[in-house]
């Protein structure tokens, strides 16, 4: 019985941070069925992992352009040299609002002065104002930036493929690390490996 209620709470926090569930979620292309049918032609096109992930260690992160909440933009390949960590979030995910105040104090306070790091936290498919709330609310200082339409993530997991995620990249552009939900034996191994990096 024990086991059973284990399985089912997990289950029920790996659906909440997924996107088909969120309240009012927009189709991306013009409407549910043409979002289906990019999202089938998504799923046939790559292979994804056990978690969702089409990208894979060692391999180049893909590279995109983002818009901060305050209005800067920011290309990833202009961060090489540089050690970046993506975080994926949305304010409607409930184990992002668990793992972003960790992100905050054991990552962003510590790195934010280093010329070498840089972190984002890209909010999937949500306005600006709702974005700026989001960081309000949970209390981070590092910068959050929008994806309209989950394009940016669909660059690094299948579109319709659950958050939190965080991706480590290194000076060089390439994937050292990738994370799913928050596990804290998970997370504090990705701290350990930006504090080496950064050594």
């Amino acid at each position: 019985m024990k086991r059973l209620f284990i399985l089912l709470v997990l289950g029920l926090t790996v659906m909440s941070c997924s996107p088909d569930k969120k309240k009012g979620a927009t189709a991306v292309g013009g409407g549910a069925g043409n979002a289906e049918k990019a999202t089938q032609a998504e799923t046939k096109s790559v292979e994804a992992d056990s978690v969702g992930y089409i990208v894979k260690l060692g391999e180049t992160a893909p590279d995109f352009t983002c818009k901060l909440t305050d209005g800067r933009e920011v290309t990833l390949s202009a961060l090489r040299g540089k050690v970046v960590m993506l975080q994926f979030t949305a304010s409607w995910c409930g184990v992002c609002r668990k793992e972003m105040p960790f992100i905050e104090k054991d990552i962003w306070l510590k790195h934010k002065d280093n010329p070498n790091f840089a972190l984002i936290g890209i909010d999937r498919d949500e306005p600006v104002e709702t974005v700026i709330e989001f960081g309000r609310k949970t209390g981070v200082t590092y910068p959050l930036a929008l994806d309209p339409g989950a394009d940016i993530f669909a660059k690094y997991a299948l579109r319709d493929a659950g958050i939190t995620r965080n991706v480590l990249v290194d000076k060089e552009g390439k994937i050292v690390m990738m994370t799913r939900l928050y596990k804290e034996d998970e997370f504090a191994a990705l701290v350990a490996k930006i504090d080496q990096m950064l050594k």
